[in-house]
């Protein structure tokens, strides 16, 4: 197993921790943990399964998240996405190729990558995502009863989110990653993504029959089930290199 380095990057007034591993020289994966209690530390094994196929890895705890300053509730989606900005512009040689894939809020978060990189983005990862509301993008998230937490909550909201109008641009390759059981995503908004990415990407769904929601925590323990993520993003990213 490639060696995990440990990495604290000082943005906007937050002191953000990382980890990295593998070589540079190809894509670098960029891997984004979920909302609530999620960060990188489940991620860890997926890190170094990208690092043992010869990527650069990296994973980062967004500010008020696992080993990261700052407070959640003063966290946006805006934030994520300047933190995400942030982290790869310090870490990775301008122009190389990335590959972001995010687990649940970070769906929109890659979504706004995607957008942001334009063809440095080789491949997206796309597990259990969520979408929101263009509204909610600058918005606080607070302690769950604010302004965002009524955006979000309130009946397909989400339906006219700018993240389904980037990854209907989005050309490249995609994996859809979609739990056997999901108590969090609608079945609609996950039929929402797959049709965006239907339009312009080529896209794989890959399903797990016995996850739930919370694929961090199932890929962690389900090596299999990490290779098959793995092996189906690095794929899509040798497709598009250059032969020698």
């Amino acid at each position: 197993m490639d060696e995990l380095t440990g990495f604290s990057y000082a943005y906007d007034g937050e002191r953000l921790s990382g980890v990295s591993a593998g070589p540079a020289g190809r894509a670098t994966v960029i891997l984004l943990h979920g909302a609530g209690n999620g960060s990188k530390e489940r991620l860890l094994p997926l890190v170094a399964d990208f690092a043992a196929h010869g990527f650069r890895a990296l994973a980062f705890d967004f500010s008020g998240h696992g080993d990261s300053t700052g407070a959640l509730a003063e966290l946006s989606l805006r934030r994520r996405f300047e933190q995400a900005v942030a982290v790869l512009d310090a870490h990775v040689p301008a122009g190389d190729p990335l590959v972001p894939v995010g687990f649940s809020m970070s769906g929109q978060t890659v979504a706004d990558l995607t957008r942001h990189y334009g063809r440095r983005v080789a491949a997206v990862g796309l597990c259990a995502p969520a979408v929101y509301a263009p509204e909610a993008w600058e918005v606080p998230f607070g302690d769950g009863d604010g302004r965002f937490s009524e955006i979000i909550r309130t009946p397909d909201s989400w339906r006219t989110s700018a993240a389904l109008e980037a990854l209907a641009a989005y050309e490249g390759r995609a994996v859809l990653v979609v739990p056997g059981t999901d108590t969090v995503i609608p079945a609609e908004t996950t039929r929402a993504v797959r049709e965006a990415l239907s339009v312009r990407a080529r896209h794989v769904r890959l399903v797990l029959p016995d996850a739930d929601h919370w694929l961090g925590r199932w890929l962690h323990d389900h090596a299999a089930d990490r290779t098959a993520l793995v092996e189906s993003l690095t794929a899509a990213v040798a497709e598009r290199e250059p032969a020698e």
